[in-house]
């Protein structure tokens, strides 16, 4: 199995680049750290180099997902693992040309999404300028699928992620350290990005990034509430392209392996939101979870390149 260590950054194709680098940078609370083109690249209030990167496009969808590894050597042991599984590999191991620099890979997982596998990316070593709201990193990326078992199935058995909880046969969460989930797996029509979660300091800023959006004259999509699956506060909101965001805090840190045991949780309101304040998510909330078809750009260029 292939040692992933945390989830590092996504990168996002988007149709409204103006306006949602705006968005994130004014209201959602992340600072621009590099552009070039047609890409944005933005950081959070942790070292990581970016935790989010948005690159103009024709239609929304995503670009990447990139999780850390220990060092070169990991990066270059998983590549001989994907490749004896036949993963299709993108990208080969080497040093990676966007903000951060770095040494890594990219692959094609089972639903045609493009991973990133990488080591040695700068970190920031100046000091974060405070804000009212402050987004340290991502917590958790939660992608809609068209075969949950399947998806689960390559990323614990060929990446080495664990299962945290199950919500019914309808989600899976699955973590990669002792955050109960750093990715969720959501039964779905077609492939696509189910929302973005950005980890706060608390539920005080949760409440001041709600006050933020509100301002910026955005409305709330769902919460605030608190999760039955992980225990963590959430509120959801959409940016301007369209993607579902969430601040969130307090998600459960597994601390001993051998004393967890994965639950199946039923899909009831009242473990949809803990707080009885929320409720479940709205028709329309939902409709905006389900994202659009993405047939995925980089298993399009792998199957060109093969032909």
């Amino acid at each position: 199995m292939i040692g992933v260590t945390h989830l590092r950054h996504v990168s996002l194709i988007t149709p409204s680049l103006s306006e949602q680098s705006q968005y994130y940078e004014k209201v959602w609370g992340l600072d621009k750290v590099y552009e070039s083109g047609d890409s944005v690249y933005f950081r959070g209030a942790s070292p990581e180099n970016h935790i989010l990167s948005l690159h103009a496009g024709e239609k929304k969808r995503l670009h990447h997902i990139a999780f850390g590894m220990v060092d070169k050597n990991a990066v270059d042991e998983a590549a001989e693992t994907l490749a004896s599984l036949n993963v299709p590999i993108v990208s080969p191991p080497g040093y990676l040309d966007e903000a951060g620099g770095g040494y890594g890979l990219r692959f094609v997982d089972p639903d045609g999404r493009c991973i990133e596998l990488s080591a040695w990316v700068d970190i920031h070593t100046t000091d974060w300028k405070k804000k009212s709201v402050d987004p340290m990193k991502l917590n958790h990326v939660v992608l809609n699928t068209v075969d949950i078992d399947r998806a689960v199935d390559f990323y614990t058995k060929v990446l080495g992620f664990k299962v945290s909880d199950w919500s019914e046969h309808q989600m899976a969460f699955i973590r990669c350290n002792k955050n109960h989930h750093s990715i969720s797996f959501n039964q779905a029509a077609h492939n696509s990005v189910n929302h973005i979660a950005y980890e706060v300091d608390g539920v005080d800023e949760v409440m001041r990034g709600i006050r933020n959006v509100r301002e910026a004259g955005y409305e709330i999509m769902w919460g605030p509430g608190r999760h039955g699956p992980g225990n963590n506060i959430f509120c959801y909101f959409t940016d301007p392209a369209g993607f579902v965001i969430e601040y969130t805090c307090y998600l459960i840190s597994i601390e001993e392996e051998s004393e967890w045991e994965a639950l199946v949780w039923k899909r009831v309101p009242h473990l949809m939101d803990r707080w009885g304040v929320a409720g479940p998510p709205s028709k329309e909330a939902r409709a905006f979870m389900a994202g659009e078809p993405d047939e995925g750009w980089a298993l399009k260029q792998y199957q060109y390149q093969n032909k």
